[in-house]
This record gives C-alpha cells, structure tokens and sequence, in this order.
C-alpha cells in the first residue's frame, strides 16, 4: 500500500508499506482524504520537538471502515469515520483527572507515532466517530475545528462577548466560528489580507483588519470596544509579537486564550497581566466531547469546512505537495491529501 513518509528533513516520499493487521479492539481504515496540518509541515521542515524520523505522518482523515469486530460504539463496515489522534496513557495524574488531552505522555498520530497519510491504517475503535451522511473532505477537516473549538470553549464565552482572534489560518477562523456558535461577536486579525476577508466573507466572522502596525491594532480595539478591550482574545500564531498583542487588546478581568503552537518562548507582559488581573487559558488538543459537538454543528449546517481548502494534492505526489506548501504556506488556509 502507499503512505506518506518523511525519512528526514525537507524530504517527503510516498513509499510502499505493507498493510497492517488490526490487533484486538482495532478497527482496520481505508483511508479517503486527509487534510495537511501546520505540525505536518513543521515535521517536514524539521521543526517539530516531538517527531522522530522516519515517519508516516497525517492525524485528520476521512476513512471508510473496512474490518471492525462486534463494538458498543455503533462503528460498522462501509461507515465513513474520523477519528481523535491524541493518545493518552490513561495513568498519569492528568489523564486520572479527566484533562486526558493534556496527557503529559500523549502521543499524536503522525508525530510521536505512526499516521493516517496511508491506503490502510488500523485505529482503536472507541476513538472512531460515524462521519454519516458528511463529506470526506469536510469530514477529513473535523479535528482541527476540534482544536480550535477547545480552546474556545475553555474561555467561558456568553453571547455577544467580543472575541478577537490573532492569525486567520485555519485554526484562527475556526476558532472564530467556534466562538460565534457560543453567540459571540468574531473578529480576526493577520497580516494576510486575504486571510482576513475570506474568514469575513467565507465564514461570517463579524470584522477584521490587516495587524501590519501597532497603530491599526489600537484603532481597532477603539472602533469595536470604545476602547475598553475584547471579553476575550485567542492567539492561533505561535509568536511572541501576537502573544503580547493579545494581552494588549484584552479587556480588563478579560480571558485569553493560547491555541498557537510557539516555536520558542514568547515575552511576558507581566505588569499588564497583573494590573488587568486576566484570566490566561492554555489550550491543548480536544476531547471526544468536543468531537461530538464539533459534529453536530458541522451535521447542521452551522459551517462548511471546504470552504477552507486551497489546495488538494494526489497521494502520489507527496514531494511536489511539500515543496509546495513550504513555498506558499502564508497563501494556504488549508490543503489536503485525496487518497
């Protein structure tokens, strides 16, 4: 079978695999369609902290169910399924309490184990949800609202809050649509203006501005608060520039949220976390709850996730659709795999 395969940085092959045997209580997948994500790319690039070379990498898929045993989770042959990625150890003191995401020896599909990117790939079948009736390329996009949906979801929101969300790649939008299905008010901020109108224009977002100076930021929070801050912001970038400027943009005993994967620690604005007395959520991964509500809301029609996808790319050409998204990636919202 193929799969998609980094042997080692900036090198992306796909590569002939045998296909693999379902071990008890495993489900064994035909994958259909998966989509690209940000730590995909960092593992290609040789960014990632966590990878280990080779490794097949992919953690958002679409995959019809070929093989599953008797099971009380309603999975069955033929059914088109996603998955949660995020393996949990089930003994430490996070997963004890019930925080299983925030496993301290977790183990993403893709990243610090083997992942979906293949003909066939066998998963535990009480991680598996019925994708019924969704289609696979916005089914394959699940998980990451599933991201951003988490960490909305840990600031609490009531309806009208005004949020402000910095970066509109895919995790920022959606964690725009996620903070409008709690009836907030979404706003988005990038240095992409495109970005900026197709979160507005595409997903309903309520208002954005291109963040290209310090100036614009502060016009913004007067024109929408009168100048009183946002109920809540979210950092989706991973910078220090976007960190500090989401407790810039707070409002006092406001709520922020850290969804953004940084690649090095960011600055500390610690006066003005103290005289705001804020509230600073980190966020990490999701949750089988989240992947339930992120499904009901996707079955209702409260948002259509191709509309984030910019690129698809053939399985065969796996080294082409790197360099691609390496070269283009501030222009790509979202890509993805067709198996």
């Amino acid at each position: 079978m193929r799969a998609i395969v980094i042997p080692e940085p900036w090198k992306a092959v796909t590569a002939e695999r045998e296909v693999p045997v379902p071990k008890q209580g495993e489900v064994l997948l035909k994958m259909v369609c998966g989509g690209i994500c940000g730590s995909d790319l960092a593992s290609y690039r040789g960014q990632s902290a966590y990878v280990s070379y080779p490794r097949t990498i992919g953690h958002e898929f679409a995959a019809e169910v070929v093989e599953v045993g008797e099971n009380p989770y309603g999975i069955k042959k033929g059914m088109l399924v996603t998955g949660n990625p995020y393996f949990n150890c089930g003994t430490c003191y996070s997963c004890r309490r019930g925080y299983v995401n925030a496993c301290i020896h977790n183990e993403t599909m893709g990243v610090q184990r083997e992942g979906a990117f293949s003909d066939y790939f066998t998963m535990p079948v009480e991680r598996l949800f019925d994708g019924t009736g969704i289609d696979s390329k916005e089914l394959a996009l699940v998980e990451p609202f599933c991201i951003s949906y988490h960490g909305v979801s840990r600031a609490q929101l009531k309806p009208d809050d005004k949020v402000l969300i910095f970066g509109a790649g895919a995790i920022g939008i959606l964690a725009g649509v996620a903070a409008k299905s709690y009836g907030a008010k979404a706003y988005i901020t990038d240095i992409a203006e495109e970005k900026v109108k197709k979160a507005v224009e595409d997903f309903g977002l309520d208002g954005g501005f291109v963040n290209d100076s310090p100036e614009k930021l502060e016009e913004f929070i007067k024109t929408i608060t009168n100048g009183d801050g946002f109920d809540a912001t979210v950092e989706a970038v991973g910078a220090s520039s976007t960190f500090l400027a989401c407790v810039k943009a707070v409002a006092s005993h406001g709520k922020m949220v850290v969804i953004g994967v940084a690649k090095h620690n960011a600055d500390f604005n610690f006066l003005e976390v103290q005289r705001k007395e804020l509230n600073i959520y980190g966020s990490r991964g999701a949750t089988s709850d989240d992947f339930r509500s992120v499904l009901k809301l996707v079955r209702e029609g409260f948002v259509d996730l191709t509309k984030l996808i910019s690129r698809t790319y053939s399985v065969d050409h796996a080294g082409e659709a790197f360099e691609d998204l390496d070269r283009n990636y501030g222009e790509i919202v979202k890509a993805e795999f067709q198996f």
